[in-house]
């Protein structure tokens, strides 16, 4: 992955990371500190660090002594041409910490292995009817142990954790599935996040699907964000995640930004769920009725060989339900921006996305901002990664 650009002043730059202490007992948040500073602003001095952080030079001088040692940052080659001692730039090591991320849908599954800079480094998937809970469960074992067999020796002792973004309540879109109640009740009686801590010798962590696109967004986003954004996910079903202030914020029950029931027009004015409107699920039975092969719609975004009328009906009625879902949730909550992603080809993307802000065009926004709309930087693997970039932030991340 690139790296992060160096913020600017101004709406749209990377949030500061907040300001350290040289209080005793709070070397790891200082630690994490400096970790989020240079995730965001790579190639920082210490003088930088220090300066941005608040810390006092002897303070930021140990820690980056020990992040160094800890093999979690790097020293590059020293900048002369200033007056004193030469620069030494200072970035994140990719080779320092690995994270595994996996993602549960409702036609695949799939395990990533990352670096500390959110590069996929392996993966394995799976294709299934529906998700059962038994089958995920093996699958997330043995993908587990067989990417990180496959990692040098030397990194495997450097998995930091394991992250899972799924769909919460999958036991209650069983018929939307299309499968019968009784093979989804597992999700409903048992804990996959549980379960997989019992087995793995790593700390694990879950996350709604959609958050976590959210998630690898504030984590991995290839450009600026503003402090609060609205991120659309469309997959199997339509999904969001929602930042506030810097923060993912996930609501009550981590189901917070949870499109799918939310009331909208469709294109004849008939008020209908967003979910059966702007989801891949529509699209699919669409094409089973032009008896077309769907299997290709969930073995890779890119490619798809369908029937392109069909395509941009979809997409007409996609769009429509997202501009009004936007303009619903800009009355409540003000964002900046709203960013559409999902497991689409990245012209389909690009379609849909410019569709939104014509249809945003025609609605009438008095009294209200609108928010810069816009295709999401992580893509496609963005749950995934989303998945991967829990562990990170607990461990080596602030707010």
């Amino acid at each position: 992955m690139d790296h992060v650009p160096e913020q600017d002043a101004g709406a749209g730059t990377w949030p500061q990371p907040g300001r350290g202490t040289n209080q005793s007992g709070m070397r790891e948040h200082n630690e994490r500190l400096v970790l989020t500073l240079l995730r965001r602003r790579a190639n920082l001095a210490k003088a930088d660090i220090a300066r941005e952080t608040g810390l006092s030079p002897q303070t930021a001088s140990r820690l980056i002594g020990t992040l160094e040692s800890e093999g979690l940052i790097l020293r590059g080659k020293p900048q002369r041409g200033r007056i004193g001692q030469p620069s030494v730039p200072l970035s994140l090591n990719p080779e320092g910490a690995f994270f595994l991320g996996l993602k549960v849908g409702r036609r695949t599954t799939e395990m990533v292995v990352t670096d500390f800079m959110g590069r996929i480094l392996d993966r394995e998937k799976r294709l299934y009817g529906y998700p059962d809970f038994d089958a995920v469960m093996e699958f997330a074992r043995g993908s587990a142990a067989a990417l990180c067999a496959r990692m040098p020796a030397g990194h495997r002792d450097r998995v930091a954790g394991l992250g899972v973004a799924m769909p919460f309540h999958l036991w209650n879109w069983a018929a939307m599935i299309g499968v019968a109640p009784e093979r989804m009740a597992n999700w409903q009686t048992r804990d996959l996040g549980a379960e997989l801590r019992a087995v793995l010798s790593i700390p694990v962590f879950v996350q709604n699907d959609a958050s976590a696109a959210a998630s690898a967004e504030l984590v991995f986003s290839r450009k600026p964000l503003p402090a609060s954004f609205l991120c659309f996910y469309l997959a199997f079903f339509v999904g969001g995640g929602l930042a506030l202030g810097n923060r993912l914020y996930t609501g009550a029950t981590g189901n917070a930004a949870g499109f799918g029931p939310l009331l909208v027009p469709d294109l004849d004015g008939v008020i209908r769920p967003l979910i059966d409107i702007a989801s891949l699920a529509s699209l699919e039975q669409s094409l089973q009725q032009e008896g077309c092969d769907t299997v290709q719609l969930w073995r890779a975004p890119e490619g798809w060989d369908l029937p392109q009328a069909t395509l941009e009906a979809w997409v007409r009625r996609a769009a429509h339900g997202l501009a009004h879902a936007i303009l619903a949730t800009q009355t409540i909550l003000d964002l900046e921006a709203v960013l559409i992603d999902g497991w689409l080809p990245r012209a389909l993307l690009d379609r849909l996305t410019t569709q939104i802000r014509a249809d945003l065009d025609a609605i009438d926004m008095t009294g209200m901002a609108r928010p810069d709309v816009g295709a999401g930087t992580v893509g496609v693997d963005a749950r995934a990664l989303g998945a991967a970039s829990l562990p990170l932030s607990a461990r080596f991340l602030v707010d």
